[in-house]
């Protein structure tokens, strides 16, 4: 009897255990199905869909006349949906009827598989339902345009099946003009294997401006690992606005080859050149080249930017204070002591010797070390801050401001520095000790050329959004006056004497125009080594033409060691003549030509208003056949002898043929179709950057050479 009642006991706990384990259970389904159930089947959703960002397209950077300099270009990856209903419709009848005219466009345009392949693949991949089939990856957009075309694509998206997933890619249209400050937006693996973008020059100082905003897009799981978009769930990207800089294609051009000329003539080790338009501070050209292990130049880092002992080049600072203070004259003498001069236990040297006696003036024209330390001891020996604070009010020891990401700090030691020494004063004077950027020593001879007036330098004009400007750069003065009028002319005198009786004279004799500037050859350090290497850097800084100055100028060369040849005019010096030459040459052949039409020209041809047209044509007294009848536009040509007047089709949105139009017509077609229109030269339209026939949509960029 004990034993039953022992088993029974145990009978009943195991039961009681069972029950309230099962009403756990219960329970938990219960607070997991009303409680936790939206948080699970959020989380179940998320297994089978998802929200990928859509980038955004980047705005273009462009020239000041309009070229593109960085711009984004489609790519398109290719994929099918084979079970999209519309492609399964009526059993596959549609498929079917297009299979083999699809297979034939796909072999003549991808020749890497043949007609069969092709047939067998799409056979093949609506048969097993594939949802999201990648057919072709990074198509252009002229081979997209070729695709659409193809049968059962032209059907549609719904009905075919295709999918097209667009992308963008950075180019440069003009390679490696520009590269480093228009820095191209770049993508690099990160330790983590994570693709991450990283961009320089303009790309990074307008990233925000240029990225635009990103779009979403909802993709659904279809099989393993394969995602889908899921239709009429984008939120559409804000494309990224555009950036008109300030620079000149022709005189960039102009100055990337001047300066890689005299750097593979001489194997140097880089250089750098700025070319200012003087009366704004616009930056019209900036190259920055640095020799490869192969021997060959490429853009990879700005030195226009990066401070470095400047040389001769900075004794125009050292003339400046003294003339401004009314210390001395140009005309009085100074002993250039043979070329070499002892101050406070170091040694001061000229590159030669020039005698003994020379006037201020020509101790600068002959960039004599020795005449502007004896001066700067001399005056402001006993007060050196007198001369740091000129060296301050010309903004030495301030950076530019100019809209680039990376300018270094310059270094302007003070009596205060704890590496000011009894020499530092007297060394400043001829450029050493004291750290400054190119671009910073460009400001100040840019000033003397612009009678005293110190311009901040920029690179931008505007930011663009939709061919509307939501910024805009204007010129900014920084200083109304860096001295005295009186001084000024005396610089002035000074800079144009270096180019008739100095160290430039050589190299701008015969020239036909007036410049100005002064020579610089600086003995580098070079890390550990020190100065035992003998590597030179040779600048040259001026303007031109000098009675009226347009330009400014400064180019900056670091030479290989023991260099055969160094000096600032024999190095940098080239680089800023070629650079005047052309651009002189260019200035005195801006004449506008007047052109005639003759009434017996038999080669000519017109395109425009047809009332405009008819109208001229009745005013010269000229016969033509009218075949464009009441058509608004048209084209006057010779045929067979003859001028014919058609017709020309113009629709909304189609781009129109522009070519033989004036300029007047061809804005008025399209900026009335709310297009941006980008125009070079002037005449006539003799070519278009979209082909006529294109398909076009509001705010696309035209651009239009005229001749």
């Amino acid at each position: 009897m004990e034993v039953k009642k022992d088993i029974l006991w145990r009978v009943y706990v195991a039961f009681l255990g069972i029950v309230v384990f099962s009403l756990l259970i219960l329970g938990r389904a219960v607070y997991i199905q009303q409680v936790q159930g939206p948080y699970w089947r959020e989380q179940a959703k998320e297994q089978q869909q998802k929200f990928v960002e859509i980038d955004a397209q980047r705005g273009t950077i462009y020239s000041e006349d309009g070229r593109m300099l960085s711009t984004s270009t489609p790519y398109f990856d290719i994929y099918i949906d084979f079970a999209a209903e519309g492609l399964r419709d009526k059993n596959g009848k549609r498929f079917d009827e297009n299979l083999d005219s699809l297979s034939i466009g796909l072999a003549a345009m991808f020749p890497e598989k043949n007609m069969a392949s092709w047939r067998k693949e799409l056979k093949t991949g609506y048969r097993k339902k594939n949802r999201y089939y990648l057919l072709k990856k990074n198509l252009t957009f002229q081979q997209y345009k070729q695709l659409r075309g193809l049968p059962l694509v032209r059907e549609g998206k719904n009905k075919s099946g295709f999918i097209a997933d667009v992308k963008d890619k950075r180019l440069n249209p003009f390679g490696l003009l520009a590269n480093r400050t228009i820095g191209l937006s770049r993508e690099y693996i990160d330790s983590g294997g994570v693709m991450r973008s990283m961009n320089v020059g303009l790309e990074k100082t307008y990233d925000e401006q240029l990225r635009g905003e990103s779009g979403k897009r909802l993709m659904r799981k279809i099989a393993a690992g394969v995602f889908a978009p899921v239709d009429g769930s984008e939120i559409e990207p804000q494309n990224g606005k555009d950036i008109i800089t300030t620079l000149d294609v022709n005189i960039q051009d102009i100055t990337e080859n001047a300066l890689e000329n005299v750097l593979v003539a001489n194997e140097c080790e880089y250089g750098t050149c700025v070319v200012m338009e003087v009366a704004t501070g616009k930056i019209k050209a900036i190259a920055n080249l640095s020799r490869r292990e192969d021997g060959s130049y490429w853009e990879n880092f700005n030195y226009a930017i990066q401070a470095s002992e400047p040389g001769s080049t900075f004794k125009l600072a050292t003339m400046l204070s003294l003339l401004e203070d009314q210390l001395i004259t140009l005309q009085q003498h100074i002993d250039l002591e043979g070329g070499s001069w002892n101050v406070n236990g170091r040694t001061v040297y000229d590159t030669e010797d020039h005698g003994q006696d020379a006037t201020v003036k020509h101790a600068f024209e002959l960039s004599s070390n020795v005449g502007m330390a004896k001066l700067a001891t001399t005056y402001y020996g006993k007060n050196p801050t007198r001369f740091i604070n000129h060296i301050k009010k010309l903004r030495f020891d301030q950076q530019t401001g100019i809209d680039l990401l990376g300018e270094s700090k310059p270094v302007v030691k003070t009596p205060k520095s704890k590496s000011w020494s009894s020499t530092s004063l007297p060394w400043m004077s001829f450029g050493y000790e004291v750290l400054v950027s190119p671009l910073q020593t460009l400001m100040l001879y840019n000033a003397v050329a612009n009678d005293g007036k110190m311009m901040k330098p920029y690179l931008v004009n505007a930011v663009m959004e939709n061919g509307v400007k939501v910024k805009e750069n204007l010129p900014e003065v920084l200083e109304e006056s860096i001295c005295s009028s009186k001084t000024l002319k005396l610089l002035q005198e000074c800079l144009e004497g270096v180019c008739t009786d100095g160290t430039a004279a050589d190299l701008l004799r015969g020239a036909p125009y007036k410049a100005a500037g002064k020579t610089g050859t600086a003995l580098m350090a070079n890390g550990n080594n020190g100065y035992k290497d003998h590597i030179y850097q040779s600048s040259f800084a001026g303007y031109f033409p000098a009675n009226h100055p347009q330009y400014s100028c400064i180019v900056v060369i670091r030479n290989k060691p023991f260099a055969p040849v160094y000096y600032g005019a024999k190095i940098a010096g080239p680089v800023f003549k070629e650079i005047a030459d052309k651009l002189y040459a260019q200035h005195a052949d801006q004449g506008i030509r007047q052109v005639t039409l003759k009434k017996d020209s038999s080669n000519y041809f017109y395109a425009g208003s047809t009332e405009d047209i008819k109208e001229v044509m009745s005013t010269l007294k000229m016969k033509y056949r009218d075949s464009a009848k009441a058509d608004e536009w048209g084209r006057l040509a010779m045929v067979n002898d003859q001028s014919v007047l058609g017709k020309r089709a113009v629709a909304n949105n189609i781009m129109p043929d522009m070519r033989g139009m004036g300029l007047k017509d061809a804005l008025f077609l399209l900026e009335n179709r709310k297009m941006k229109v980008v125009f070079h030269g002037r005449g006539k339209v003799s070519s278009q950057s979209i082909e006529p026939g294109t398909y076009v949509s509001n705010h696309q960029t035209v651009i239009l050479e005229l001749n």
